[in-house]
């Protein structure tokens, strides 16, 4: 299981228009190969007028699959550039799929490497990227007087706190990244000087939205 991987926010589209073409990219978080079919069908559906619908995808921790389809365009001139964008961004689990609709100007081959590259960087632009790291569930139990004491210091070190049950004692659970797991452990028994029993849960990502670069 990987530490971190890279995504798109959400699903989502953008166009631009170049030279009278308009290009729509459409983006979706997949899991499968048949997702991204699927997603390719039903936007040639949607968009049974345009005249191609160029795309890529990436699948897997470590981009075991990679795809890209020129849809009828010069090869190498539209799926390829598409696929270059994903990967630069380091983007794992997503497909972009650009239609376009010819707007009567060859763009010739360098042209449409730009206009396809173009398209895909703006529309992950448009829905941002997001850093998931993988985090442990950690359970704190404490004594009431301690709590405040604990609120700021996780305050100060920004750790998510996902819930506080507050029983006959308090029970405050964090998602904690893992590569500094045990050093926070080491850290909140010193901080509560012992009086604390700490249970770990299970391991989730929790996203993040990061700066991107997308040129």
């Amino acid at each position: 299981m990987r530490v971190t991987y890279r995504t798109i926010r959400q699903d989502g589209e953008t166009e631009i228009e170049i030279k009278k073409s308009r290009f729509l990219c459409s983006l979706k978080r997949i899991q499968s190969e048949d997702e991204a079919k699927a997603f390719i069908q039903a936007l040639k559906k949607e968009h049974w007028k345009a005249n191609h619908h160029c795309s890529a995808y990436v699948l897997g921790e470590n981009h075991e699959i990679q795809r890209s389809s020129d849809d009828g365009e010069p090869s190498g001139s539209a799926g390829v550039p598409i696929l270059e964008v994903l990967k630069k961004n380091e983007l794992i689990n997503v497909i972009a799929v650009v239609t376009r609709y010819f707007g009567g100007t060859k763009l010739g081959a360098g042209g449409l490497i730009r206009a396809y590259s173009s398209s895909a960087s703006a529309g992950i632009k448009e829905v941002g990227i997001v850093e998931g790291i993988l985090h442990q569930e950690l359970a704190l139990t404490i004594e009431y007087p301690l709590l405040g004491k604990l609120q700021n210091y996780l305050e100060l070190q920004n750790i998510y706190i996902k819930d506080i049950a507050y029983t006959e004692k308090i029970v405050v659970t964090l998602m904690i990244p893992e590569a500094v797991l045990a050093d926070q452990e080491a850290a909140l028994i010193d901080l509560l000087q012992g009086q604390v029993q700490l249970t770990r849960g299970t391991t989730e990502y929790v996203e993040r939205l990061i700066e991107q670069s997308t040129e």
